[in-house]
């Protein structure tokens, strides 16, 4: 019996489900997925950012339940401490708990106008200020990580909490013929070539649901 079970939904186009997963399978939890369905009304305002209130995904973890990326994040870091989740060094861990922070609850530039939807390909997609400035700081963020901690991931040699928070972000980039730097794109195939992220993305692209809101021909 698996020690825990994580509650997401649509793999294909939940941001909140990927980082999830991927702080699961980074702390070593043994656990198994349960699908809320797309279609639940309460998880497709999630979707559709139309509600402040992020349920899912949820760890649920003998008598606990944790939902929202930053708290699973730091539940699972103190459960799992020989994951080394966070980087050893204390100003990278400050570091990746600053930028995590902020794709938490910044960029909605980005959000709104580059929604997840790993199916989705836009060549020559038509990208706003406002976006492309969220994108520049990204980037900026990347680069001084990369640079200061010697890469492939954002704090060394291995995938931390912050790879997981960014990682819907790179299949943003991706999804949207985001034009990088050759720094950003070598971390993007990085974040791709992850096996856990490997996993979800194959998964995505067999997923059968749709959503209308979020397959318009922008």
């Amino acid at each position: 019996m698996a020690e825990a079970t994580l509650l997401i939904s649509s793999k294909n186009y939940s941001s909140w489900s990927l980082r999830g997963f991927l702080l699961a399978r980074l702390s070593g939890i043994d656990f198994v997925e349960e699908r809320v369905s797309p279609e639940d009304p309460r998880t497709k305002a999630e979707l559709l950012m139309r509600t402040s209130s992020i349920l899912i995904p949820c760890l649920i973890h003998g008598d606990v339940s944790v939902w929202d990326t930053i708290a699973i994040a730091e539940y699972l870091n103190e459960s799992k401490p020989l994951a080394r989740m966070l980087p050893e060094e204390q100003r990278a861990r400050a570091r990746c708990r600053s930028i995590s922070g902020e794709i938490h609850s910044g960029f909605t530039a980005l959000r709104s106008s580059l929604p997840m939807n790993i199916r989705f390909r836009k060549p020559g997609f038509t990208i706003w200020s406002a976006a492309q400035a969220d994108i520049d700081h990204i980037c900026d963020m990347w680069r001084d990580c990369l640079t200061t901690w010697g890469g492939p991931f954002l704090f060394g040699a291995r995938p931390s909490i912050a790879d997981a928070m960014y990682a819907p972000v790179v299949t943003r980039f991706m999804s949207y013929d985001v034009a990088l730097d050759a720094a950003c794109q070598s971390y993007g195939a990085t974040v791709l070539a992850w096996p856990d992220m490997a996993e979800w993305v194959a998964a995505a692209l067999e997923e059968p649901q749709e959503i209308d809101e979020l397959d318009l021909d922008f």
